[in-house]
């Protein structure tokens, strides 16, 4: 997968007021909202407000102010619903990237889901 970023992905146009969210959370680099088909209880989408296809290209790119927003939005997304360690009983934090990591949408995201047990991550090949 290349660092070529579509303009015209959903959470582009999410970022861009084009299409409505349910946000859990908000700065000034970062968003966060409710998943629209949520895997458990809570799975919220927390997505840089830059241009980055991935969790690589937003590590390689983004600037140190957006790196550190991002991954503090990432505690408060886990204290406002409640997965945070202080209260709840953990979460599993994914970052889906390119064809083999089975990425849906070309704007990196990262998927905290969590309220209930999560089961095993990854089934071994066969």
């Amino acid at each position: 997968m290349s660092y070529t970023y579509d303009p015209e992905n959903i959470f582009a146009k999410i970022l861009r007021g084009e299409i409505p969210n349910a946000t859990v959370f908000e700065s000034e680099h970062t968003l966060a909202f409710n998943d629209i088909a949520p895997a458990a209880p809570t799975h919220v989408l927390i997505i840089p407000k830059g241009p980055y296809v991935s969790y690589d290209h937003f590590s390689a790119e983004a600037s140190d102010a957006e790196i550190l927003d991002f991954t503090r939005a990432i505690n408060e997304v886990c204290k406002i619903t409640g997965v945070n360690m202080d209260v709840g009983n953990g979460f599993r934090a994914i970052a889906n990237t390119g064809r083999d990591g089975v990425q849906d949408v070309p704007h990196f995201h990262l998927h905290i889901i969590g309220g209930r047990h999560m089961g095993r991550m990854v089934q071994k090949a066969d």
